[in-house]
């Protein structure tokens, strides 16, 4: 309980401050530590400063357990791995739902608020091929193309995770709280913003690399040249996941940003099945008869029962790159020839008892 309150105290700090926050983390310093430091460089006149993000993380917690919601901080072994490999991850993220969400290998679906039926239509079905077939479908809870991504998902019964601009438990829009309530039941409703806080407009920008970085890869639907999917999109490629984008009427305007994107080397999306095929994803799973961690892997080469590594330590053994990386460890743990433990570290499991 002590790490959590350094952690959500950390998360109280200013958003300049997040990639020391993230480095010294990685260095393995304490949250307890690196809140010290941060306190004494940047705010040495103001004695107060600790007493009061103390008690703004207490009380986070406090309204977390009345409202059922999950802290999953940074050295849990819940906190997904896939976020720990962006530049400046959540020190906590907040789960209203389970947390086993994150487990599955997921890609994100986003694009205009204002969507055209032709767009809404598109997004449901992608959503709804991809849940089928065991990938989680994550986006922003927003009108138009998130929330008919999400609705897709759980049409398939798949897994779908939205991502917050606001504390989990102020939904917005207003009108998306019944189905805020059903990605609980099949997902979870996450943010990196302490429960309570109101969606002011500068926290949807910073959500969009949450997005991003949870998913193998984003698809784009009828962005606008000034849309917010975009920065999602860039996020995306700053972090080493794939984008691909759905093309669309080149009358509407609806699909400018999304069209630019095609033109810069996005790939083309017209099914699931070009997502699978852009990801090497053909299926999921081992397959028929297949016994789990089967033949010689080598990335379970890098690993050492018992012994854990982090993902900079895989890919300097392996030759991989991270973005590579991390779908081969994601299915080994499907597998159960791996097991995430905190910090975003791995470890082999040993099957020889």
């Amino acid at each position: 309980m002590t790490d959590l309150v350094h952690f959500i105290a950390l998360s109280l700090l200013p958003s300049w401050s997040w990639l020391s926050i993230a480095e010294r983390l990685r260095a393995c310093e304490s949250p307890a530590a690196v809140f010290d430091r941060l306190l004494a460089t940047h705010w040495p006149s103001e004695p107060d400063q600790r007493s009061a993000l103390y008690a703004r993380a207490h009380a986070a917690i406090d309204r977390a357990h009345a409202r059922r919601i999950t802290p999953v901080a940074w050295s849990d072994a819940a906190y997904p791995v896939a976020l720990t490999t962006i530049a400046d991850p959540p020190p906590v993220l907040w789960a209203h739902g389970s947390t086993t969400a994150f487990d599955a290998p997921a890609v994100a679906i986003v694009g205009a608020r204002a969507a055209s039926e032709y767009g809404l239509s598109v997004a449901e079905r992608l959503a709804a091929d991809l849940a089928a077939r065991g990938l989680a479908i994550i986006s922003g809870l927003a009108r138009g193309v998130d929330s008919a991504a999400h609705r897709g998902a759980l049409s398939a019964g798949g897994v779908t995770i939205g991502i917050m601009g606001s504390g989990v438990d102020v939904v917005y829009p207003r009108e998306h709280a019944a189905l805020a309530r059903d990605l609980q039941q099949r997902g979870a409703v996450v943010s990196e913003l302490v429960p309570g806080t109101p969606p002011l407009p500068q926290f949807f920008p910073m959500r969009n690399r949450i997005i991003s970085g949870l998913s193998r890869a984003v698809v784009v639907i009828e962005a606008g040249e000034k849309s917010g999917s975009l920065i999602t999109a860039r996020c995306a490629l700053e972090q080493g996941r794939d984008v691909l984008a759905v093309p669309g009427n080149v009358l509407s305007g609806r699909n400018r940003g999304a069209h630019a994107l095609l033109r810069d080397g996005a790939k083309i999306v017209e099914s699931a099945d070009d997502i699978l095929e852009e990801l090497r994803m053909p299926s999921l799973g081992p397959g028929p008869g297949a016994a789990p961690g089967a033949g010689h892997d080598p990335i379970l080469a890098c690993l050492t029962p018992g012994e854990p590594s982090d993902l900079d330590a895989i890919a300097e053994r392996s030759g991989l790159t991270t973005a590579r990386l991390l779908p081969r460890l994601f299915d080994l743990e499907l597998q159960g020839a791996v097991a995430r433990v905190g910090g975003g570290r791995f470890v082999r499991v040993d099957r020889s008892c």
